[in-house]
């Protein structure tokens, strides 16, 4: 297998396919490529490998199967290994997370484009607008109804760590870069997710890429 991923300190969609990989147990190979840079755009008109549809990352090869798109990885790989690899057993449980993978994949448009994700950035007194406010507070009330209805096993959104965790792990890279204040229950979660082994490496990686884009490094372009 092989993951092609973008710029680990900005690409918050690769950071959730390598997530994906990852509580998959599967070995991969990862090729990360510079999504703003000159080569990336070379290598997708010179090599029919690195562009199945669109060009965009993440990409996976498995021998003649090629997937793109984070989720449709995710589920590709839970067809692989077992569904409960990445989705809660109960039958409610997993209806929710469904539900709020889904919600993360297809929303928070606000919040995207106002906060990129910059994992070695860290910003302070940033004035929301209201448009990512309402963001926030969506995401902050089901992350707390996730916790206190199912996360009794453990310190993930469903207890133990899911899709959902790999899904939301952007926005938690997020809320750290642009000090978003969020209420105690969520301060833990963060500090859970933020923690873990494969974030740590994603982060590590992260600070000594020696990429830059410079249009991401400025202001906030959705603040007051």
């Amino acid at each position: 297998m092989k993951l092609i991923i973008g710029n680990k300190n900005y690409s918050s969609w690769s950071l959730r396919g390598w997530l994906a990989m990852k509580q998959s147990g599967l070995h991969f190979e990862e090729l990360a490529v510079h999504i703003a840079g000159d080569d990336w755009e070379a290598a997708k008109r010179e090599s029919g490998e690195l562009q199945p549809s669109s060009g965009k990352v993440p990409i996976l090869w498995d021998g003649e199967v090629v997937v793109w798109d984070s989720l449709a990885i995710l589920e590709y790989l839970a067809d692989k290994v077992g569904r409960e690899r990445f989705w809660p057993k109960d039958d409610a449980a997993r209806g929710m997370a469904r539900s709020m993978v889904a919600e993360m994949h297809s929303s928070y448009l606000a919040l995207r484009r106002a906060l990129p994700m910059n994992v070695r950035k860290r910003v302070e007194g940033v004035k929301l607008t209201d448009e990512v406010r309402n963001d926030i507070v969506r995401i902050l009330g089901l992350w707390a109804e996730a916790r206190a209805r199912y996360g009794t096993g453990g310190p993930f959104l469903f207890g133990t760590f899911s899709a959902a965790d790999i899904f939301y792990a952007p926005v938690v890279s997020r809320f750290l870069t642009y000090g978003i204040g969020v209420p105690g229950f969520a301060v833990a979660y963060i500090q859970s997710l933020w923690e873990h082994d494969w974030m740590q490496a994603w982060v590590e990686e992260a600070e000594d890429e020696e990429w830059v884009i410079e249009q991401w490094e400025g202001a906030p372009a959705g603040v007051k």
